[in-house]
This record gives structure tokens, sequence and C-alpha cells, in this order.
């Protein structure tokens, strides 16, 4: 369905997509996930023909969004993080100037407005002016223009942003029944909507695809070795010793809690759930468990293990650029001083 090759965008000297490469494949939902400023919605107005690219190319269906964009742009609904929503005309009108844009022929306007009122929940309010709708209706409405005419590709910039959970429940019921008969790319930094809603995951960072995978797999590719957590009675010496002869125990980590229990984590070989012969073990001693569970590496420590750099390049720029404003200041009321000093 989409092709991007090579994909590189240039502000000056700020890097937004560092040489992107990903294809997309029909009937699936993709999330694009990423810290803010990582090149997401850069990587979609790009894609979707709203900024050109400084190098490489993205092809929709096989055609070249800048080379041949009328027909490239038939094949996508794209709605933007703000909604391009023109608020002194009511819903219907509005829908209707955009279906005639995008050029759906007069006699069947009429019925693809009325399948994507009743799609995006609008009925109670489609007479009604834009600007005196709620944020929640507001997206509603950028919704329905994007699935207008029913394009074989949808793409979603922050879809929820903004909503209340009510609000966000209804979206996200919406993108689903999309899904069924339509390929759908959503952008967001909430980690929960992408694990909830998308097939598929790509990991933006500093404007590189650093993770292309379902988030299952994902999930199973970061583990490594799987932990067990207990906290017990036992001393953090009785733990070690009950904890010896059980087997697949690579590493324990104790620590005494503040109401003098102790917590343990227990690293595990091979990904052997080791939980029966803990409970086994500390049962025999007679030392009661107050808890034992798995610990599995979860989408956000995937994302956060993937995107650390990012966070830690960008306070080395805000320290960089702070200490820099810090010696211009400084460098300022020197001179500041001198040219006192040498009018008086």
């Amino acid at each position: 369905m989409i092709e991007v090759k090579n994909l590189v965008k240039k502000y000056g000297n700020h890097i937004a997509v560092d040489h992107l490469n990903f294809t997309i494949e029909e009937g699936k939902i993709y999330g694009f996930l990423g810290p803010n400023g990582a090149g997401k919605s850069t990587t979609m107005n790009i894609m979707t023909g709203y900024l050109g690219a400084t190098e490489g190319e993205v092809l929709i269906n096989g055609h070249n969004i800048l080379k041949d964009p009328e027909e490239a742009k038939k094949c996508i609904g794209y709605l933007p993080e703000i909604p391009p929503l023109y608020t002194d005309m009511t819903v219907l009108e509005y829908l209707d100037f955009a279906a005639e844009l995008k050029k759906i022929k007069k006699k069947e306007r009429e019925e693809a407005v009325e399948q994507v009122v009743k799609l995006a929940k609008l009925y109670d309010v489609q007479e009604r002016l834009i600007k005196n709708l709620s944020k929640g209706y507001r997206q509603r409405v950028g919704l329905a223009q994007a699935i207008l005419g029913f394009p074989e590709i949808i793409i979603l910039d922050e879809p929820t942003v903004g909503l209340d959970p009510k609000q966000i429940i209804e979206i996200r019921e919406l993108i689903r029944t999309l899904a069924k008969n339509h390929t759908v790319i959503l952008s967001s930094h909430i980690l929960a909507e992408v694990q909830e809603v998308c097939d598929y995951v790509m990991i933006i960072s500093k404007g590189k695809l650093v993770a292309s995978d379902t988030p299952v797999n994902l999930e199973q590719l970061m583990a490594g070795s799987e932990t067990v957590e207990i906290t017990t009675r036992a001393t953090q010496t009785e733990v070690r010793d009950i904890l010896r002869p059980v087997a697949n125990v690579e590493k324990i980590t104790t620590q005494v809690n503040k109401d003098n229990t102790t917590g343990a984590v227990i690293e595990v070989k091979n990904h052997a759930d080791i939980r029966e012969s803990v409970f086994m073990a500390f049962a025999e001693k007679k030392k009661p468990l107050l808890l034992l569970k798995n610990t599995k590496v979860s989408l956000e420590d995937v994302f956060l293990e993937l995107t650390q750099n990012d966070a830690e390049a960008e306070k080395l720029e805000t320290d960089e650029l702070e200490a820099e404003e810090s010696d211009a200041v400084k460098q300022e009321m020197e001179e500041g001083e001198n040219e006192d000093a040498g009018n008086l």
C-alpha cells in the first residue's frame, strides 16, 4: 500500500527525518510511536503530500506522492493533529464542501456524506455550526472528512489528543471499525493507545526507525531473561540460602522494605517458570511468601529502552543552549560594565 524509501527531511541543520525506510501492508492498523519531536508528524505530512522531502520518495499504491499527487491522494484520507475545519459552516455544509474537493460525483455526494455522518455518530449535531461543537465532536467531524469517499488508506495524526476518556474510547472504537475495510495509520505518544488499537508498531526516535514489529513480538524480543518478584518475612541471607538449590535461577537482588519484609528480584534462565519451585522451597523452610509474581517486559519498557538516547540527547542540547545563553548574557553584562566605566 505504501513504500517509504530513504526519506530525509531537513530544516536548516536540523534533521527531522533521517533516512527512513518502511512498508505499509493492506488491512492492518499501524502505530507510529515516538517521543514528542521524534519526526512522526513530519513523516505523515510527507506521506500525504503536505510537505516535500529533502531526499527519498513515498509511493502510494505505486504512485509517487510528489510526481503523481492526484492519483496518490485519491487513496488517502488524512486527519492532521489539528483538524482543518471551517468553523462558520455547519457540519453538513463542511462535509459537502469536503466531498466536492475530493471530487465525489454530485449525485453520489449526499449519500457519501450521510454514510460518514452515521459512521462518526454526528447525526445529532449535523445542522450545528462547527464553532459551537465540543472538541470531541470537532475531532469526529475531522475524522468524517478523512474517511469521505472511503479511501483505501486512512492516516490519523494524534487522533485522540485532548479528548476526555469517554471520547477516547469512542474514537478508538471508530478506528477499529474503519480497520475492517481500510488500512489505518495513526501516530501517538500514548503507549496504551498503540498497544490497545494497533496490529503493528513502528517506533521512531530522532527521526530514525528504531523498531518495527507487532507489540507482542517487540516485548518478546526485548525481554531477555524474565524475572520473578517475591516478598517474604525471611531475612536477605535466608532468601539467598532458600533459593540456592532452585533450578534456572541466574541472579538474585534483595532489599529490606520499610515494613521489615524482604523483597527480591530473581532473574530466570531460559524463560523458565520457577514460581512453583520457589513456592515449595519457601514452604519447606516455613517462611511465608507475601508476594510471588512473574514480571515481563512491557511495551512501555521497550519504548523507554529504545528512545532513552532521545531524551538524553535532548537534555544535552538544552544544557548546551542554556550554557551558550548564559555565556552570551555574561559577555553582554561585561561589555555593559566596560562601557559604563568608559563613560565615567
